[in-house]
């Protein structure tokens, strides 16, 4: 941290104290503390990282689930993929088989360091839908740049469905249709 401090001139003042005079206009004293150990730490293991050899590799999974991630946070955004992956997910939920992917109506394709994404949302119903699927554009791009630092040529997205809102249907009996068909 650097700090500027008045000049400390050794004048007795009786009490065999110093006093502490401002510093002329001209006059500034730059006083800079030892360096924080942390600091040159932290810039000897960039210097280490960035002598390492070897390459990162980054699939397209990864980035499919960033852009999944991205794009369900957006306002608007009821779920992720077409009719029949929003189906298949349905039934693995239903029987309990793993958890939901992320990943689910999003697809990626890397390239020499660019990427192109492809995102099937469905759109809560009340909400404007290019102005959500636009939004989905900028913050799946955003998001994939950040957090991968891919450059995003395309981002296509694709509305698939409207949300109704409310409860969905259940597929089983309610207790009082039972007791009405005896």
């Amino acid at each position: 941290m650097t700090e500027v401090a008045p000049e400390q001139t050794d004048t007795p003042n009786g009490s065999g104290n110093a006093t502490l005079e401002p510093p002329m206009e001209d006059e500034v004293s730059v006083v800079v503390g030892p360096p924080d150990p942390a600091d040159a730490e932290q810039a000897r293991a960039r210097a280490a990282a960035a002598q390492v050899k070897g390459r990162i590799n980054v699939e397209d999974e990864v980035v499919e689930k960033i852009a999944g991630l991205a794009a369900i946070d957006v306002p608007g955004v009821a779920d992720l993929g077409g009719d029949l992956e929003r189906a298949a997910e349905a039934v693995r939920d239903r029987i309990g088989l793993g958890a939901r992917r992320g990943d689910q109506g999003v697809r990626a394709k890397i390239e020499n360091k660019q990427v192109g994404i492809d995102v099937t949302i469905v759109i809560e119903y009340g909400h404007v839908v290019m102005e959500v699927a636009k939004a989905v554009k900028t913050n799946v791009a955003v998001s994939v740049n950040r957090m991968l630092g891919l450059r995003v040529v395309e981002v296509n997205v694709t509305v698939d469905d409207v949300a109704m809102p409310g409860p969905g249907p259940s597929l089983e009996k309610r207790p009082e249709e039972d007791e009405d068909e005896l």
